[in-house]
């Protein structure tokens, strides 16, 4: 989340999340490790399904001095709609070396429910 959006929200959903899985694991939080580039961040916002998994309205990378040591990085997101963000965050940290990615979310949201 970009820190304007954390401002207005006055919070950051998915960081409270990983901050709360980081205490249950002992592992730690590695925010920063990714960055989204090339538009708002709020890019996502109002797009159809077809248009999210596209993978064109979206561009994360891997912050190479910020990402996690180790084999594994869990990566923790508030909202799973289609998993267009989920998968670039992925993809950017496997470009980044990162051998292997696992999600965690808090909701997932289903069509026609």
């Amino acid at each position: 989340m970009t820190p304007g959006r954390r401002r207005r929200r006055g919070y950051d959903h998915a960081g409270l999340l990983a901050r709360r899985l980081a205490r249950r694991t002992g592992a730690p939080v590695a925010a920063g490790a990714l960055r989204r580039t090339g538009g708002r961040a709020d890019h996502q916002l109002g797009a159809g399904r077809a248009e999210r998994l596209a993978g064109t309205r979206l561009s994360v990378h891997a912050r190479p001095g910020r990402l996690p040591s180790g084999r594994r990085v869990v990566l923790v997101d508030d909202v799973h709609t289609t998993g267009a963000t989920l998968d670039a965050c992925a993809r950017a940290l496997r470009q980044g070396g990162v051998p292997e990615v696992l999600a965690v979310t808090a909701v997932r949201a289903l069509r026609g429910a």
